[in-house]
């Protein structure tokens, strides 16, 4: 008589990332012109500022109140904005798409291993890559990627390319602030381009080909602009620190390669109330920190790993939404071991 060990998940389980950028280099120059690229450097700038923040009950009395007024609030802070002579901000990066999505570099337990792999299987075989990569894609090219640089600019222009050994075999030219931050529906002359660009994603993701992207946004902002590279995170400020540092490569301006990943992976419209938000990035638990909240909650098994665990150990196959979102989580890699 033989006994079926019930299936658990593996203590060791983690996914490398398939959306692999670099991080993204800023240069100034001409929108008209385009051939004259000055890399952007970041500088400092020192402020007298007001005091501001609001106050203690203890500390709103009119005579301490006029006290600290008199004190200056002196910083300094990284800025980084465009020349005078150029009105127009450059961002460019290099984007890796990976084969062997949903297959794990490590994990503990070879029966579960099986069953993850025939899960996956069954999911590319009944849906493909296809809706992930047609978001992927349309992400690149509604400029998302640029954060706050996006907002209140005149034009946006994104380029991509497909680079083989280095040339740009193919190149679609897309008008960013024409397509939605808020849905991934296309019309109009960036409907064609789109579905191509997203078809050679999802060849990547299948692993059928090798793609490398490059990707070139141009963000007409006006003369003497400022712009906003990423900002560092300083744990130890010390004395006499900067109040704002700002990232930059070898003296140039840019943007962290896991904050571009971020604006690439927004695409879950699929989790609980999803309204006026629009898409948030794909995260095990829904998590935006912006608004201090986690929008896929475990107590409504809605979360990642609630949705896994009922798919792979219960066969309780989640609605095609979550199940895109459960791939999507995949494709973003992490370490999903259970709890030790």
């Amino acid at each position: 008589m033989t006994t079926t060990t019930p299936l658990k998940t593996a203590s060791v389980l983690a996914f490398e990332r398939k959306l692999d950028p670099s991080d993204a280099l800023f240069h100034a120059g001409d929108w008209q012109a385009r051939d004259n690229w000055q890399p952007l450097a970041v500088r400092e700038k020192s402020v007298r500022g007001t005091i501001s923040n609001r106050l203690k009950a203890k500390d709103q009395d009119p005579a301490k109140l006029d006290a600290a007024i008199e004190n200056p609030n002196l910083q300094t802070v990284d800025v980084a904005a465009l020349p005078h002579d150029a009105d127009t901000l450059r961002v460019s990066f290099s984007l890796r798409v990976l084969g062997g999505a949903g297959t794990p570099s490590a994990c503990n337990a070879a029966d579960y291993r099986q069953k993850l792999l025939e899960t996956v299987q069954g999911y590319v075989g009944a849906h493909g890559f296809g809706e992930l990569a047609r978001r992927y894609a349309h992400n690149l090219a509604n400029g998302r990627f640029l954060w706050r640089n996006r907002i209140g600019a005149e034009q946006v222009e994104v380029q991509i390319a497909h680079l083989v050994d280095g040339k740009a075999a193919k190149q679609w030219t897309f008008d960013a602030l024409g397509l939605s931050l808020r849905h991934f529906d296309a019309t109009g002359p960036a409907t064609a381009a789109l579905t191509e660009l997203g078809s050679l994603i999802a060849d990547g993701l299948s692993g059928e080909r090798h793609v490398l992207l490059g990707v070139t946004a141009y963000v007409r902002v006006g003369v003497g602009q400022e712009v906003f590279p990423s900002q560092e995170l300083i744990l130890d400020r010390g004395r006499g620190d900067k109040s704002k540092t700002l990232y930059q490569i070898g003296g140039i301006a840019g943007i962290h390669s896991q904050k571009l990943g971020n604006a690439l992976r927004t695409v879950d419209t699929w989790y609980p109330d999803a309204g006026d938000l629009g898409p948030i990035a794909v995260e095990p638990y829904g998590s935006v920190t912006t608004q201090g909240r986690a929008y896929r909650q475990p107590k409504a098994k809605a979360d990642f790993y609630n949705l896994l665990d009922n798919w792979l150990l219960k066969d309780k196959v989640p609605s095609e939404g979550d199940q895109h979102f459960v791939m999507a989580t995949l494709i973003r890699g992490g370490v999903f071991g259970e709890a030790g």
